[in-house]
């Protein structure tokens, strides 16, 4: 299974100052250095951590896969077109969040999401859309045309009662193998940490998380680097 990791906090960090440490661009090096396969990061419409410059340049230094999340905005389209990261992952967004609630409405926002992937594809970048594990959604995804999901794993995640984590799982499991037969490849993350990522690695249809926050607080006490490769380790 492979380690995307979203970087954002780094951001988070030097923007609480308006400075220029720490650099994204180092942190985004490090983790491929500890063996990530790729690099997430949410350019958000406020700018609130990432920033533009952030993207563009993160695209020329990384070696693996940069992915972006963003909202399906024209803004944010036309952004992408002139980055190109190797891959969008559409995601919803309200202004006053402490970060992202849950996953996109595709079934509510078909056509216009339609058209976003249409344009994004044209321009030779892939598109995953984050959506929580509902059947229906998944297919919907798979209906215009996307070409991944990244599954929302916040509710296992948060679940404090055996029943709810067994019944998370399920919904997960069921969506990934939904995923699979509609040729999409499957992804997974939201609130994913060491000590719970275990079960999710378990899944063998999902291929890839994409895991920050728990990393890069681990990282303020044992370096990036090193928190990297434990992650990476617990993924087998």
């Amino acid at each position: 299974m492979r380690l995307c990791v979203n970087i954002d906090h780094i951001a988070t960090l030097r923007e609480a100052r308006k400075s220029f440490e720490p650099d994204p661009l180092f942190a985004a090096q490090l983790a491929e250095l500890a063996g990530a396969d790729g690099i997430t990061v949410h350019l958000r419409a406020d700018r609130r951590h990432i920033q533009d410059r952030d993207v563009s340049l993160l695209k020329e230094i990384v070696k693996t896969k940069l992915n972006v999340e963003m909202a399906s905005t024209n803004q944010m389209v036309e952004i992408m077109a002139s980055i190109q990261p190797h891959q969008v992952t559409l995601v919803p967004e309200k202004p006053n969040e402490v970060t992202t609630e849950g996953g996109l409405d595709v079934i509510l926002n078909e056509a216009q999401l339609r058209q976003t992937i249409s344009r994004l594809n044209s321009h030779n970048i892939r598109v995953s859309i984050f959506v929580d594990p509902n059947l229906e959604q998944v297919k919907t995804c798979s209906k215009i045309g996307a070409q991944a999901i990244e599954i929302n794993t916040n509710g296992y995640a948060t679940s404090k009662s055996e029943k709810t984590i067994k019944e998370s799982l399920k919904l997960i499991e069921d969506c990934a193998k939904l995923g699979i037969k509609l040729n999409l490849e499957v992804l997974a993350g939201h609130a994913l940490n060491y000590k719970n990522v275990n079960q999710i690695v378990k899944i063998g249809e999902i291929s890839e998380l994409n895991i920050g926050h728990s990393i890069i607080s681990r990282a303020v006490f044992v370096g990036m680097e090193r928190a990297v490769a434990e992650m990476k380790s617990l993924l087998g």
